[in-house]
């Protein structure tokens, strides 16, 4: 029994360990993203921040200032043309989406056929969400949900037959509902401030780091330390964490082993 004990301890610090590493520094797998993070050092405009570990290519970041790019074929002037200062937030968003390789604790399977993962409840913090929702607060629309429901017909999306264009306001009453409600709960509206290290931040000064690198740290180490997590620990990450195992952890198990009575 107490021999159990010892390598039930031993095997949920590697797991934590070894499953924690797998949410650091990644990418997901979607339609655009490199299997690997990276330098990229040419990323365009308002990508630049995450030049030096990115998850994104200089021809991603490139066209994601388009107002129609081949990324997605989405047409940000669906309701007329959007505003620079409301666009400016959702190149922004698309940078962060496409660059950032420090999502990896939000990373979820996708049911889609063009990627095989998305980010789910990614905290987003409060200034990035209320200065979003303020700059395009006039701006107009005519879906709550961006991700689906579209008018595919012509090839880019247009408003569904019967919808009417209407202030984001009227759409999004709350900062919240924005940011949490048109991209299908890809992030969640929080009320932590930028350099909490709490909420991931959209906008950033490379000149400072990423910000970013320590919030993924820090929900990559609580959600894989709780307690629910290692109940639900599967054979399959058991054995990943034996192969994860340190050297140094290895060296006294033998030693451990012994000293039990």
């Amino acid at each position: 029994m107490a021999v159990g004990q010892v390598l039930l301890v031993l095997l949920a610090a590697s797991t934590v360990s070894a499953t924690k590493d797998l949410l650091l520094n990644v990418c997901m797998d979607a339609k655009h993203h490199k299997s690997k993070p990276g330098p990229e050092g040419l990323l365009h405009g308002q990508c630049s921040p995450w030049k030096d570990n990115a998850c994104c290519t200089a021809n991603t970041s490139s066209e994601a200032h388009r107002d129609q790019s081949y990324l997605y074929s989405f047409n940000w002037n669906h309701c007329g043309v959007m505003p620079p200062k409301c666009k400016r937030h959702f190149i922004q968003d698309t940078c962060l989406y496409e660059c950032s390789p420090n999502l990896g604790p939000w990373i979820d399977k996708a049911d889609s056929s063009w990627r095989r993962e998305r980010i789910l409840h990614v905290p987003l913090c409060k200034e990035d969400c209320e200065e979003w929702w303020e700059d395009c607060k006039d701006s107009v629309t005519c879906k709550e949900n961006w991700h689906k429901g579209w008018n595919w017909a012509t090839g880019t999306n247009s408003c569904p037959w019967g919808s009417m264009c209407r202030p984001f306001s009227h759409v999004f009453p709350q900062p919240a509902d924005l940011c949490e409600k048109i991209w299908s709960n890809s992030y969640k509206y929080t009320t932590e401030h930028r350099g909490s290290g709490r909420c991931i931040q959209m906008w950033f000064d490379p000149a400072q780091g990423n910000p970013n690198v320590l919030v993924a740290k820090h929900y990559a180490w609580k959600k894989r330390s709780s307690p629910a997590r290692m109940k639900n620990v599967t054979p399959a990450e058991t054995g990943k964490a034996v192969c994860a195992l340190p050297w140094p952890a290895l060296v006294p198990l033998p030693l451990a082993l012994l000293m039990l009575p």
